[in-house]
């Protein structure tokens, strides 16, 4: 048995509607996907994924891909923002999370400086990210390291030092498109140190481990729940202060069943039923007190999700970018660090798509398995997930 911990972080735009709402739940669906492909291949280890990170750095990937690749791009993606309006509802989104209090995110485009870009595409970027491209000499592959991860740096205060390793560019690198995230919040009601005390987590191999548990006992908006293939399970929000991000606790009643079959049945629909269906009830909540770092590349997971086309220097189709030569994607990469406290929640998320040519009161205990959200009520963009099987 294994515990996960899934951070959602699901933010709405103020105006846009209904086809706002469209656009971002096709998003949330795509980072959840991503996340149960990671999960999946990681049942006995802790995962943490940035959902918005990675459908942002693809969606400006999407923006200038042309024939079978965007067509591939778009039906594995769920969404494409070459498609009338959606630039749009993106710019609108972007508007929204920057307004947001505690959190900051940015989009970053470097491009190799001999290379020309198409202006359509130069348009797209500026218009659905705010983005402008910034030149760099990519056949001195470390210092565009350096530089890289400067921005990196700057953009996630200070949390992700070093995004990109030196030797993870080479000469034929030509693109990189980034997306970071940095996130602080605070809980509504914090959880009083006094109360933490160290308890047996059962981790997913069976093993029990010591960990710090915190206790708060307050009125949490709360609910029960069964998945279609009749697992019970209940969810329980958080809320941070100014009650517009929440992390969402979701936990099987059962203590020998798999997070999988939660996870797998994840969507923007079925968190739509949680909120429309949790009820505020008083709970003693006991939870870890944790902290996770995650680094990996995506590549795999994006290739089984029917994306390898853009993998592929022979197949990919990136003419809207550029028609100085081929490119393709060699690899989508993201670091994502988060801390939960007494206080609350610090999380930061770097992601980037690397192009290239050539190539008495009822208690809560949360001592097992679970899975956790945090969201922004108002528009459901997805910018953490994760996966927790047992304590550091």
């Amino acid at each position: 048995m294994f515990c996960k911990y899934v951070i959602v972080v699901l933010l709405a735009a103020v105006s846009g509607g209904a086809v706002m709402g469209s656009l971002q739940d096709k998003q949330t669906n795509l980072g959840l996907k991503v996340f149960g492909h990671l999960a999946r291949a990681s049942a006995h280890r802790n995962v943490l994924f940035s959902p918005y990170g990675v459908s942002s750095v693809l969606a400006m990937a999407q923006l200038g891909a042309a024939g079978n690749t965007r067509k591939a791009m778009t039906a594995a993606m769920g969404f494409s923002l070459q498609e009338r309006g959606m630039s749009r509802q993106q710019r609108f989104l972007q508007r929204d999370l920057h307004a947001e209090d505690g959190l900051e995110l940015a989009s970053g485009v470097m491009v190799e400086r001999k290379m020309s870009l198409e202006k359509g595409y130069r348009q797209a970027l500026s218009k659905a990210f705010r983005s402008h491209p910034h030149q760099l000499d990519f056949t001195k592959p470390d210092q565009a390291v350096e530089v890289i991860n400067a921005w990196v740096l700057d953009h996630t205060a200070g949390a992700i030092p070093e995004f990109l390793a030196r030797g993870s560019l080479s000469e034929e690198t030509r693109l990189v498109l980034l997306n970071a995230l940095h996130f602080q919040g605070l809980w509504k009601v914090p959880f009083d140190p006094k109360l933490t005390h160290e308890r047996m987590f059962h981790s997913a191999n069976g093993s029990s481990v010591p960990i710090h548990m915190m206790t708060l006992t307050n009125r949490f908006n709360y609910g029960e729940f069964v998945t279609p293939s009749g697992v019970d399970y209940d969810v329980v929000e958080v809320p941070y202060e100014g009650d517009s991000l929440s992390m969402l606790l979701v936990s099987p009643f059962e203590a020998d069943v798999p997070l999988s079959a939660l996870s797998d049945d994840l969507s923007s629909q079925r968190i739509r039923q949680w909120r429309a269906e949790l009820r505020s009830v008083r709970r003693k909540l006991t939870m870890p007190r944790f902290t996770l770092n995650s680094e990996v590349n995506l590549k795999a997971a994006l290739i089984s999700m029917g994306l390898g086309n853009m993998f592929n220097l022979a197949t990919a189709d990136f003419t809207r970018i550029t028609t100085d030569e081929r490119l393709c994607v060699s690899k989508v990469l993201q670091t994502v660090k988060l801390e939960v406290n007494e206080q609350g929640t610090k999380g930061a998320a770097a992601t980037a798509a690397v192009l290239f040519s050539r190539m008495a009161v009822e208690e809560l205990t949360l001592d097992r398995p679970f899975l956790f959200l945090i969201q922004h009520k108002p528009t459901g963009a997805i910018l953490f997930m994760g996966q927790f099987n047992h304590p550091a």
